[in-house]
């Protein structure tokens, strides 16, 4: 009996080790940590549409070798979301990637809710979603990138832009920032700033719907945005005062977007940028892009970053460095 339940405590400590260890993010030796984001899947087994993009990102992955995949909203469409996400879990168990999935407004329009997705998510083999339910939304949370003597050097926020408009029919369109957000964010930027002491470490922000200040990103006359604008930003109506509390708080570097399919540029407003993916999913029509994903290296210890895109056809476009190429 003794050994039965050593044998059962072993296994408990074995699965709870691996599970730490695959949540821990550290920059590698060369001191970088590269993400993968890809963005608008809108992958549905269930009617066979749009699955070519689980061989996109498998070959983007092939390519680039990242430390973590980001897949910013739209990813799943099927009636029963949770087909499509144990095909992206197995995908990534085989690749022991970790991999974090931010909500997009089509993420909640099937069978289940916003919650139950957000819930279904977290129980995902090598998945890192960890909502807390501590504030609007439900897929909010943050993820230190720490040096190897375990210390905090890098922010990664992931956080929920939501779906559409709560204040119909008096505002229409797409989803905002709940001001309990806003105020989620102050309070996660500042805690970890005090315990960096007082110095704000280097981040970006994961979401799906851009923000309001894309637009004057793009429209930058002193800094050219790098990348394609083929359609107008979908932001929301309202304006909620995310961007102005990143500012004020001076950790992030940029954030990085889905949403709108025909964008894929990188701008800067007022010193922080403001960058899309690339669509992920099969190009269907001529305005459309080459499906392919976004890549962002962090550098430990610099306020910094290089990013990219990887076209499913090997193709790396758009290189740049924030800030040295968007210097005035």
């Amino acid at each position: 009996m003794r050994t039965r339940v050593a044998f059962l405590f072993y296994i408990i400590l074995t699965i709870t080790v691996q599970s730490q260890d695959i949540s821990q993010l550290h920059f590698n030796k060369n001191n970088e940590f590269k993400v993968v984001q890809f963005t608008d899947t809108h992958i549905n087994v269930e009617s066979d549409k749009n699955v070519d993009a689980f061989t996109t990102i498998k070959k983007i992955m092939a390519l680039e070798k990242p430390d973590l995949v980001v897949l910013t909203g739209d990813v799943a469409t099927d009636g029963n979301p949770e087909k499509t996400y144990k095909e992206f879990e197995a995908i990534f168990t085989e690749a022991k990637m970790p991999w974090i999935v931010t909500l997009g407004n089509h993420d909640s329009q099937a069978d289940l809710s916003r919650k139950e997705v957000a819930d279904f998510l977290q129980n995902l083999n090598y998945c890192l979603n960890n909502d807390q339910g501590d504030t609007y939304g439900n897929s909010n949370f943050v993820y230190p990138v720490r040096s190897t003597d375990n210390k905090n050097k890098a922010l990664i926020y992931i956080m929920d832009s939501n779906a559409y408009s709560t204040l119909k029919p008096e505002v229409d369109g797409w989803g905002w920032f709940d001001n309990s957000q806003v105020s989620w964010y102050k309070e996660k930027s500042k805690e970890y700033t005090q315990l960096n002491n007082n110095q704000p470490l280097p981040a970006i922000a994961f979401f799906h719907i851009p923000l309001p200040e894309y637009y004057q990103a793009w429209k930058n006359k002193k800094v050219k945005a790098i990348g394609k604008r083929k359609e107008q930003e979908c932001g929301p109506e309202i304006n909620t005062g995310m961007f102005a509390a990143m500012l004020e708080a001076k950790d992030v570097m940029g954030t990085f977007v889905g949403h709108d399919h025909n964008n894929d540029y990188i701008g800067v407003h007022y010193n922080m940028a403001l960058a899309y993916g690339r669509v992920t999913k099969t190009k269907t029509y001529n305005k459309a892009p080459v499906e392919g994903a976004r890549i962002i290296v962090l550098k430990e210890g610099k306020r910094s970053f290089d990013t990219w895109i990887r076209e499913v056809n090997g193709k790396k476009v758009y290189p740049c460095t924030w800030p040295d190429s968007f210097e005035e």
